[in-house]
């Protein structure tokens, strides 16, 4: 793996990680193809293990006060830092003040900004400025393409042969992602060829090669731009599974997301990432997410295709509580359930194994 990594970089978190609302850092710290993180920035964890933090296990990404101290580590251990990552994920995506005051800083020192928020970078003068003095890159990835490389729904869709899985969840920032890459490399593992087709900005910075930014594209292109992307995984790939990452759950009030994936994706089956514990959708206490039960109904019916299984977001969960919770899951829903990010997938790929036997 550390073959493919090119850029050296550290990540800024500051009073995020260990949130929803940092969970472009997370998946940063848990895994990526595009860059080496060398640490992360929040000060209220200064001094700390970031895998230690967040799941348990320590990364040796340690976390730091600010920028200054990213650089000094980075000069004892005789590496240089050349990208400065926001790695928040604040809800509308949009860039807090004391953010470009850091991203100020990094460009001064010689470092490319990179940012997955919809407040773009590049529309901020006084960074454009200081970019071009100190020759830097500023890169907006939810930047839309041009409209003119956008694709509308085609129907080619219907030529892709793999197994298509469909990686969707009952609430934003429940995990989505990290499920849908644990899925993808338990695949590979038993020997399968998989691929990820990736719908966030935190996706593109792992290393996606087959990536989009869903919620950047004008609405008339979305479903396209999901059938373009796995048409092209396909094509060029010629995977036995392919995994769509969910975006915000079906019935989510601020984040609607999963109905363009089942009907431009064509999915084979869902498998549906669920907290337990939590009760209001992330961010917007009053609004109570509806039962798994009645989530999966909806999922079907809509789809009319079925929930092969549910993996867990174990949070405020105690770990002889997780078992437990897959058999209740199992008992009520009928649907069996695992915790992927505890125990791994494998038996989660020998429950699909005969799927692609057919």
């Amino acid at each position: 793996m550390t073959e493919t990594l090119k850029h050296n970089a550290t990540v800024y978190c500051e009073g995020s990680f260990n949130t929803p609302n940092g969970k472009t850092a997370h998946g940063l710290v848990r895994f990526s193809l595009r860059y080496r993180i060398l640490s992360i920035i929040d000060s209220l964890y200064q001094g700390k293990d970031s895998g230690k933090v967040l799941d348990g296990k320590t990364n040796h990404i340690p976390i730091v006060k600010d920028l200054d101290e990213s650089l000094q580590i980075a000069e004892k251990n005789g590496v240089a830092i050349s990208d400065f990552i926001i790695g928040l994920a604040p809800d509308g995506g949009r860039m807090p003040q004391s953010a470009i005051h850091a991203i100020e800083s990094a460009l001064k020192k010689g470092m490319n900004v990179i940012s997955g928020l919809h407040d773009f970078i590049s529309d901020y003068k006084e960074l454009v400025a200081l970019a071009q003095e100190n020759q830097c890159k500023l890169v907006d990835i939810r930047k839309p393409p041009a409209r003119h490389l956008l694709h509308f729904f085609s129907g080619k869709i219907e030529q892709v042969d793999s197994l298509k899985i469909a990686l969707l969840g009952t609430d934003s920032a429940v995990g989505k992602r990290t499920t849908a890459w644990i899925l993808v490399n338990a695949f590979r593992e038993a020997g399968y060829t998989s691929e990820l087709i990736g719908t966030g900005q935190t996706a593109w910075l792992q290393g996606a090669k087959y990536a989009i930014v869903l919620d950047s594209l004008i609405n008339d292109f979305v479903s396209g731009e999901i059938e373009h992307t796995i048409y092209e995984a396909w094509k060029n790939e010629n995977p036995d599974v392919i995994i769509l990452e969910g975006q915000g759950s079906l019935l989510n009030p601020a984040y609607p997301g999963g109905f363009e994936l089942l009907a431009a994706g064509r999915p084979d089956f869902v498998i549906l990432q669920h907290a337990p514990r939590r009760i209001f959708y992330d961010g917007f206490p009053g609004y109570r997410i509806q039962d798994l039960k009645h989530q999966i109904q909806a999922i079907e019916i809509i789809s009319g295709t079925k929930v092969r299984a549910v993996t867990l977001n174990h949070e405020g969960m105690e770990k002889d509580e997780i078992r437990q919770e897959c058999k209740k899951i199992l008992k009520e829903t009928g649907v069996p359930a695992f915790d992927v990010l505890v125990d791994g997938a494998n038996d989660l790929v020998e429950l699909l194994r005969p799927e692609l036997i057919k």
